[in-house]
Formats: structure tokens, sequence, C-alpha cells
């Protein structure tokens, strides 16, 4: 164990080259998830049509083969990327159709009454979707994003496969060279477990700030009917 945690500079870098590539892919996800999503719940039938062949297409191809496709096959059509790339782009385009289902669904789930009081208020359809429903919507989508968002963070371990020098790949190289395959995969797991619970630190921190920002708050406690009328409640 000794040995390995001796190596921990080549952890940390290689925990901070998953925590880049957790970033970028997610904000290519989230951006594909929103632009995809709003077209699933557009009244358009060709922008739905498009929502559903991105989706069904890019949710039933695994992350990885997309990875194996943009890093190695697309270079014989011409097309190179680098592996940090092919990475970002397979994850991403992987992990934004799961994420466009979520924008469409949390869109739909808003009550048609919000939608039917923005139209008294004439207000047009940008205005209805940017102040009306999409507020409402992000406290919906909150929640599973921050699912998606984790899963896509350990996605990244097979990263490794297209030589990016990422946390699975350093404790590779450690455990090729100390020869304890237990102990480097215990402290990996563990590194990859901290990632794991900063990420939803930073998703709960958004949802109390949405919370907040639509003004809403705890609900009280209701208070037991007999204790209005003076009679004491059994424990």
């Amino acid at each position: 164990m000794s040995d390995v945690l001796d190596s921990y500079p080549l952890l940390l870098r290689g925990a901070w080259t998953t925590v880049q590539i957790t970033l970028y892919g997610a904000a290519f996800a989230l951006v594909l998830a929103l632009l995809f999503g709003l077209a699933g719940a557009s009244r358009s039938a060709a922008l739905r049509a498009v929502n559903r062949i991105y989706v069904e297409f890019f949710r039933g191809v695994a992350a990885l083969v997309l990875m194996y496709w943009f890093f190695y096959a697309l270079p014989l059509l011409g097309l190179r990327f680098t592996p940090i790339a092919a990475a970002v782009l397979a994850i991403g385009l992987n992990y934004g159709a799961y994420g466009a289902e979520v924008v469409r669904g949390s869109i739909k789930a808003v009550p048609r009454a919000q939608w039917e009081a923005a139209c008294a208020l004439n207000f047009t359809a940008g205005q209805r979707m940017r102040r009306v429903l999409l507020p409402q919507a992000t406290a919906l989508m909150l929640p599973p994003f921050g699912n998606l968002l984790i899963e896509l963070m350990k996605a990244t371990a097979g990263v490794s496969l297209v030589s990016i020098a990422d946390l699975t790949f350093r404790a590779k190289q450690i455990q090729a060279s100390t020869g304890q395959t237990a102990a480097t995969f215990a402290v990996i797991l563990v590194i990859y477990f901290v990632i794991a619970q900063a990420l939803q630190v930073l998703v709960r921190l958004a949802e109390r700030r949405t919370e907040r920002m639509l003004g809403r708050r705890p609900q009280a406690r209701p208070i037991p009917i007999a204790a209005t009328t003076g009679e004491v409640m059994a424990p």
C-alpha cells in the first residue's frame, strides 16, 4: 500500500484529467440536451422528429463504441480527433441523448395552467419558454441531471482505452510497476467516490439556488387538529 500511496502525484494528475473530461463532456452534453430537449417539446412535428432520431440513435449506441469510432475509424476517412476530443464527443453525444429526454419530460411536466396563464398575459412563445416554463422545468431537471453527471463521470474510466492518461490509466501504470493490484484499485475506488460526492454537492447547491429563485420554501409541518382544540395528543 505504501508504494501505491507514494505514487500520489500520478494519481492526482490522473484525477485532474478525469475531472477535466467530465466537465467538458458534461458541458457538451448539457448543450445538446437543451437543444434537442426543446426540440422534443416543440409543437413542430419536424423538430420532434429530429429529437427522436438523435435520442434513439445515440441512446442506443455505447459511448465506448462511439469513442473507438471517433478515434480509430474516422481517421481512415480523413477526420482526425485528438484523444480528448474523441472522448468528449463520444461521451457528450451519448449522455446528451439521455439529458434531452430529461429536458423534454421536465418541460412537459410543468402544469398546463402555467402555459395558459402565460398565454393570457400575451407572452410570445419565446417569452413563455424563457420566463415561465424553463425556470420551473429546471427545478425538475436538476435531480436526474445529477444522476447523469455521476454516470458520465464513471463512464470516463473508459477513456484510458484511447490512450488518455486519466485516473484509470494511471492506476494501471502504478499496478504494473508495483504489482499491488488490490491496493491500487482500492485507492482509485476511493478517489472516484470522492469526485462523485463533490459533483453531487454541486448539484445539490444548484437545486437549492433554483428553489430560492422560484420562491419556494420547505413546507411547515401541519398542526394536528386536536392541538387547535386544546386536546392533548398521545405520543
